[in-house]
């Protein structure tokens, strides 16, 4: 898979790419990875989705893995996550796996994330989250000896 520099890949790998200038608004479906350079709003699903420095992407994305130096914003289902950029307010995102890249602004280091829900991981089932809960207190978990 090609990285954020060279986004078209090798010649015979396909790819789905919305141009610096181009403006999509509607539901992307694609079975080849997703670069946007340019804005798409709406709903998207595809096996990988790449949102480039430029990109913005806004609306409800499910996707194998995500990778973004750019803004994004809306509900995103995905397995991985590599984040560089910026997430707007109201921004959910489930994954199993978190990346949190930072960024030097004025010699500092920072991560900024608007008002955001983050779900990181599986699910806890019933069981383990009821073990963890005792007279409505969270518990920690045993010492291992």
């Amino acid at each position: 898979m090609s990285d954020l520099r060279n986004p078209i890949g090798s010649a015979t790998e396909k790819r789905t790419l919305v141009e610096e200038g181009t403006t999509f608004k509607g539901s992307l479906s694609s079975t080849c990875p997703i670069f946007v350079k340019g804005g798409v709003e709406g709903d998207i699903q595809a096996p990988s989705l790449t949102v480039a420095t430029s990109g913005t992407v806004s609306g409800k994305v499910k996707a194998g893995e995500l990778k973004s130096d750019g803004a994004i914003a809306g509900e995103f289902d995905v397995e991985k996550v590599q984040l560089s950029g910026s997430v707007k307010d109201n921004t959910v995102i489930k994954a199993r796996s978190l990346e949190v890249k930072l960024t030097a602004t004025n010699s500092k280091m920072q991560v900024v994330f608007g008002e955001c829900e983050l779900e990181v991981g599986d699910q806890p089932s019933r069981e383990k989250a009821a073990d963890k809960q005792e007279n409505g207190k969270s518990v920690p978990p045993p010492a291992e000896s």
